[in-house]
């Protein structure tokens, strides 16, 4: 059964998932490191894209 594209929750936003290529590959063009580089982060950090954010800039 398809998503019902009336019902739309952003509840996850804040978040990137290491499941969904295209949320890694978003992540990882944004802040100018690599995929492999984002899933370490995600392992490490946890999926919350604030401290990701905040870890990336840290080691820049």
């Amino acid at each position: 059964m398809a998503d019902d594209k009336t019902k739309r929750d952003f509840r996850d936003r804040d978040r990137v998932s290491a499941d969904e290529d295209y949320e890694v590959e978003y992540f990882a063009t944004k802040t100018g490191i690599t995929p492999q580089q984002v899933k370490e982060l995600i392992a490490k950090h946890g999926n919350q894209r604030e401290t990701l954010e905040r870890v990336t800039l840290r080691k820049q």
